[in-house]
This record gives structure tokens, sequence and C-alpha cells, in this order.
């Protein structure tokens, strides 16, 4: 098999890992359940959700493994430490098991989240080193999917065991992420591609299929159309469009053997030429490419931390996508004490809008690129106006508002989490783009900890004031957390119009 047809199988086994990689994005559509069962405070629920982004925290161990370990060992490590952290959580909630205290599934959690990491960094490690001179499109193409995670956990969990959903959930986070990595474990290597017309087409089919994806994400996530259409019928649908990236690479080898079978004494004499043609060719297209993209300097960890721009780009992230992936986590609570049912629905719509957010910036990019566009710091900014006014427009109580400001926060929350890994290169360089990222996102599990832990005290607070057992119905269970997180939210969007007018030099120059 040629380097090009493994080169797409790679970027295939990518897609399907960062599409279950997001087991922690399911936890509100279980949230309400696991705290009955396991007869816990929302205070100590929200200590869960903070638990599982702490293991971001030693992230950074997953970027240095990736450096001295075989990717696939890389792999199947992570998703061991996931079938240890859910599985060992299933067992208890099945009563399995019956000795785990609260801080054994707190822990349990803790490297349920960690895990996530080494297969994070496996697949950016993987879709860099392959696609070099794309390499913007292929990580955009690939974190998109993991925009679906949660939608097709719902999905499976819907058609399977509707009535036992933690349990299912459960189940699923531990033996998935397995399966499909041991799938995806022969694919996730460096392979040396040569072909950059087949690069061009491919992506262009690969932006067909996943567009494709993504709408029939939202359209599967509607009411009027889960009302006729059955659990089994979307399940279906959606694991179809997960198979149909096959495609690239199926083209790609038919074409090599249609070649092959038309001359093949030409065929083996000219590929030994226009391999070495079209070598020079990917070097000098990566080299204008790089020259295109640049980067600020080349720095490690230490000297990162001393950069003001580290600080202003941390914060922003942190008032921005973090901000939002804590109103997610969240999102179960809260529409639960807004009196909303389809709280399913719900999280399915924000997962879908979250693919089509972590898809637009590499589209916007594949398109324009060499013409004029915006610089990433200002990509930045255009994302977290919105999100601060959807915050502020679910002090509106009707579920219109609720509905329209999930979708917002769940697009640019895609978008910034998209955008922040070519920001990290361009910034900071590639080199160490693996550990340097890892430091970067490290600011989510602090974010779950103190906006998380905060509004559940405000949820506590206004539940004992109002209602007994604690339980708070009503708009005012969370109209002062959404007030902070929006003024939060305003606030990033300043640091990084900051960060805009730092940078304005650099990326005028590369423009």
């Amino acid at each position: 098999m040629s380097s090009t047809t493994l080169q797409w199988l790679s970027l295939v086994g990518t897609i399907w890992l960062q599409a279950i990689i997001g087991t922690n994005t399911n936890f509100p559509a279980y949230s309400s359940q696991l705290k009955q069962l396991l007869s816990i405070s929302q205070v100590q629920l929200n200590n869960l959700a903070f638990a599982s982004d702490a293991g971001k925290l030693f992230g950074w161990f997953s970027g240095l493994a990736s450096i001295y370990l075989p990717l696939w060992l890389v792999l199947l490590t992570g998703s061991t430490l996931g079938l240890i952290g859910y599985g060992v959580q299933y067992l208890f909630i099945t009563e399995q098991i019956s000795s785990l205290s609260y801080w054994h599934v707190f822990l349990l959690t803790f490297l349920a989240g960690n895990s996530i990491c080494w297969i994070n960094t496996v697949c950016y490690v993987v879709t860099i080193r392959n696609f070099l001179s794309d390499r913007q499109v292929a990580v955009g193409i690939t974190t998109s999917y993991q925009g679906l995670s949660a939608k097709i956990y719902a999905n499976i969990v819907d058609a399977v065991s509707p009535h036992k959903k933690a349990k299912a959930f459960l189940f699923l986070n531990s033996l998935l992420p397995v399966i499909v990595g041991l799938v995806a474990a022969p694919l996730v290597r460096e392979f040396d591609a040569t072909s950059p017309k087949h690069t061009r087409v491919g992506f262009a089919v690969m932006f067909v299929i996943t567009i494709f994806t993504g709408i029939y994400a939202v359209l599967s996530s509607l009411q009027f159309v889960t009302s006729k259409a059955s659990s089994l019928d979307i399940m279906t649908g959606i694991l179809v469009c997960l198979l149909l990236p096959l495609l690239v690479p199926l083209s790609v080898k038919i074409k090599e053997l249609q070649d092959n079978r038309e001359n093949l004494r030409i065929y083996h004499f000219t590929m030994e030429e226009n391999n070495s043609e079209e070598r020079v060719e990917n070097e000098v297209k990566e080299g204008e490419v790089e020259e295109e993209i640049g980067i600020i300097e080349e720095v490690g960890v230490k000297l990162m931390l001393r950069r003001i721009n580290f600080w202003l780009y941390f914060f922003v992230y942190y008032f921005g996508a973090t901000v939002g992936l804590v109103y997610l986590n969240n999102l179960g609570q809260i529409a639960e004490s807004r009196g909303c049912s389809n709280t399913s629905s719900l999280v399915s719509l924000s997962s879908s809008f979250g693919f089509f957010g972590r898809l637009m910036p590499s589209l916007m990019y594949y398109f324009y690129r060499g013409q004029c566009r915006i610089s990433r710091p200002a990509s930045l900014l255009a994302a977290m106006v919105p999100t601060s006014g959807a915050f502020f427009l679910l002090l509106n109580r009707t579920d219109l508002a609720l509905y329209i400001s999930t979708a917002v926060i769940g697009v640019c929350t895609g978008a910034i989490t998209s955008i922040a890994v070519s920001t990290t290169t361009e910034l900071f360089g590639t080199k160490h783009f693996s550990v340097n990222h890892n430091v970067l996102v490290a600011n989510i599990p602090m974010g779950s900890f103190i906006f998380g832990y905060s509004a559940a005290l405000v949820y506590r607070n206004e539940g004992h004031e109002h209602y007994e057992h604690g339980q708070c119905m009503g708009m005012e269970c969370y109209r002062n957390t959404f007030i902070i997180w929006g003024s939060l939210c305003f606030f990033g969007t300043l640091l990084a119009l900051i960060l805009h007018v730092r940078t304005r030099k650099f990326y005028s120059q590369i423009q």
C-alpha cells in the first residue's frame, strides 16, 4: 500500500479517535442520574466534573511520552487509563463493587480525564507529522469530530439503553475508546506521503463529508426529527457518516491500481522520477506554507511562561473556551432548573454546533489561504464577542433563548478550541508544541473548579432559600452565575483585543 493511501488512512483513524475521545463531554447527559444514584450534593457533583477536567493538569506527561515512546503505545496507554477510570465506576454503579467511597470515584474520574490527553496528543502529533504543509486544515477537520462525541454517545444510549442512561454512558465511556483505539493503533503512525495533488483533492472531499456529517448531526438533534425517526435510525445514520471518510483512501488506492493496470512498466519508471520531483515540490510548498504561516518564536515551556503574550493568550482561553466548557458541563442541571425536560436533545444540539465551530476556522483557512485573512488573535476576538452575548441572553426565561445560547456557546467554544492549536504553534513554535499546548489547556481544570464550584454554591444557596432538600428550580438558580460568566467573557474579549494589537505587526508581515 502506497504512503499516500496510508497517509489518508491515518487521518481516518484520527477522525475516529476524535469522535469518541470526548467522554467527558457527555457528563451533562447523565449527571442528574448520577447525582441521584450516588446521593451526592450539587457541590459534590460539580467536584466530579472538575475531576474529569483536572486530569488535564498532567496532560504534559502525554506530550513527553509522545517524544520517547511509540505512538501506538501512547494511544493504548490512554485507552487503558479510560478503561480503568470509567470501568470501575461502571462496576460501582451496577453494584458489582460496593466498597468505593466518594473520593475513590473522584480519583477514578481524574484518571479517566487524564486518558483523554494521551489520545488527543497522539491525534495532534500524527496529523501534524503526516500533513506538514496542510497541518492546520487536517487538525481542524479531525478535531471537529471531537465536537460530535456527546452526540454519538447520546445516540447510542438512546438506541440501546434509554432507561438506564447513567450505566450505559459509563459502560460506553470505558469500552468504546479501547475498541476504537485497537482498530486505529496500526494506522496512527508517520508516513512519507508524496502526492500534493491527491492531498488537495482529498481535503476537498473530506470537507464535503465533514459538512454533510455536521448537517446530519444538527438535523437529527431537532425535536421535529427525533419525534419522527427512531433512535436506532438516528444512531445508524451517524455511524454511517463516520465511515464515509474511508472513501478518500479507497479512491486513492483505486486510482493507483488503475494507473498500474494501464502501464505497469512506465508507471514504475515514472513513479521513481515523480517521487523525487514531488519530494522537492513538497519541500518547496511546505516551505511556502511555513513562511506564510510563520512563527513569532520557537520556545520551550520555561521561556513561554515568561512571555506576556502567553498570559494574555492563557486568560483569553480561560475566559472564553473554558467558561464555555463549564457551561456545557453544567448544561444538564441548568436545563433541569429551568424546567426543560429534553436535556438529551439539548446536549446533542450543543455537540453538533460545537462540531461546526471546530471546523469553521480550518474551512476558512483552506479556501482563503494566500489571500488576506484575519489573524489568529483576531479570530479569537471574533469568537469571544458572541459568547459573551449568549450568556446574557440566558437571562431570558424562554426555551428558545436556552437553545440559541447553547448553540452559540457550542459554536464559539469549538472555534476557540480549534483556533488555539494554530495559535500555540504560531506564537511559540512547533518543536515543543505537544508540551506547550498541554500547559495551555491546563487552565480548563482550573476554570472547571473555580467557575463550576461558584455556580454550585449559588445553586445550593438559592435551593436552600426557596426549596427543600437544596434542589433549586427557576431562573434564580443560575441568574447571577450567567451575569458573572458573561462579564468575565467580556473581559476576555478585551484581552483578545490587546493580544491582537501586540501581534498585529507580525501577522501583517506574513499575510
